[in-house]
């Protein structure tokens, strides 16, 4: 039997003792990977992430003793991370890095904006040769373990050349390293995300990298957001719109994410107005995809969400909506199926917000990972 869906507050992650390892983190986003390194105990004390809006979310969250780097990681060199942390070469536990990925999604042109300055989040910037900066920090820091993650595409067709080109290089630099695609959904994700996860362990330490075994039970949409079943038994499952009955539970009650605060559902999230809005009505029913938009979907209530894509909140664009109301999803409610904590503090605009949820690894994902680099990799070292 699988136990209630539950993120940890930022109270009760900030009250989880230091299991006395440290890491550092680069092109962190929102924060979604440090806050699961957070939840498996370890101490961030240094981040770097170069696009505004999502240092801004960043810094909402950080912990007082984590130190927060604007800089293009360009710029960042290992001896400045080692010096401000006051360690030498090889002190630091572990080193992680999400370098931008969308040059290898599956989605899109891939190759043909490779070498490329193209638009990134809120910047114009080449990202395919980032991973090889990422190498370049780890090579000067030579940290006991470091963790790299990308999208599922980088192991796939065309880009496969630049997947063995950095693995070669992460083994070149005296490290054993081995990698994965893990899935979100089986890591305790209400949300299917597959994610590729480089994991290096120094040779000297005798070590192998480790990773999550897949948990027995999946959480969906409905564990995620468990007042639709209330919403269903007093409205229907389709007559819930945008008007007065909007997210009223069976008492006629606001329900409720944490005790004391209604879930709020932006204006944005209004989708009666375009055209996929009205190919929402002809989906009829969750679980059902469009056959004319083909990345529109309400999801099952009961299977894990599709992928929440990075830009999918944009007001007319195709992509996973709410599955019994014609709207996107509510931020509140999409930071429960990214699996972050319910009061996670995100700024800017409702599609900025819905940018960081859509770039981030799952902290519950991460987590996991991190525990299991702990358990079998970090307390293992003499």
């Amino acid at each position: 039997m699988k136990p209630p869906y539950q993120v940890p507050s930022m109270e009760e992650i900030r009250s989880i003792p230091w299991n006395g390892f440290t890491c550092a983190s680069t092109f962190s986003g929102c924060g979604g990977s440090s806050t699961g390194y957070r939840m498996a105990g370890f101490k961030v004390l240094w981040a770097s992430e170069f696009i505004e809006a999502a240092r801004d979310s960043y810094q909402a969250n950080a912990a007082p003793y984590t130190i927060l780097d604007g800089r293009d990681i360009r710029q960042v060199k290992p001896k400045e991370i080692l010096d401000v942390l006051k360690m030498k070469p090889g002190d630091l536990d572990l080193f992680d890095g999400s370098p931008p990925c969308a040059s290898f999604s599956t989605a899109g042109k891939r190759q043909a904006h490779w070498g490329k300055v193209k638009k990134y989040s809120d910047s114009a910037q080449r990202t395919d040769d980032l991973f090889f900066e990422y190498i370049r920090l780890v090579d000067g820091i030579r940290p006991k373990v470091f963790v790299a993650e990308n999208v599922s595409g980088l192991v796939k067709g065309t880009a496969k050349g630049y997947f063995l080109e950095i693995l070669s290089a992460m083994r070149a630099l005296g490290y054993r390293v081995n990698c994965k695609v893990l899935d979100a959904q089986w890591l305790g994700v209400p949300q299917a995300r597959q994610r590729t996860i480089f994991i290096g362990v120094r040779d000297d330490l005798n070590l192998m990298p480790a990773y999550p075994k897949p948990l027995p039970y999946q959480y969906t949409v409905r564990d995620a957001l468990p007042w639709i079943k209330r919403i269903e038994e007093a409205n229907g499952l389709n007559s819930v719109g945008l008007g007065s009955h909007r997210m009223l539970d069976a008492n006629g009650a606001m329900p409720t994410i944490q005790a004391s605060q209604p879930v709020k559902v932006e204006s944005e999230t209004d989708i009666s107005r375009y055209a996929i809005g009205n190919e929402w009505d002809k989906i009829g029913r969750s679980g059902a995809k469009s056959d004319k938009y083909f990345q529109l979907v309400r999801p099952s209530l009961d299977e894990p969400c599709p992928t929440i894509t990075l830009g999918a909140g944009a007001l007319s664009c195709a992509g996973v909506v709410h599955p019994t109301e014609k709207r996107r999803f509510a931020i509140a409610e999409l930071k429960r199926i990214c699996a972050f904590p319910d009061n996670f503090i995100l700024t800017g605009t409702y599609a900025q917000q819905w940018e960081r949820l859509g770039r981030a690894v799952p902290p519950v994902m991460m987590s996991h990972i991190a525990a299991t680099i702990r358990d079998e990799v970090l307390c293992k070292i003499k």
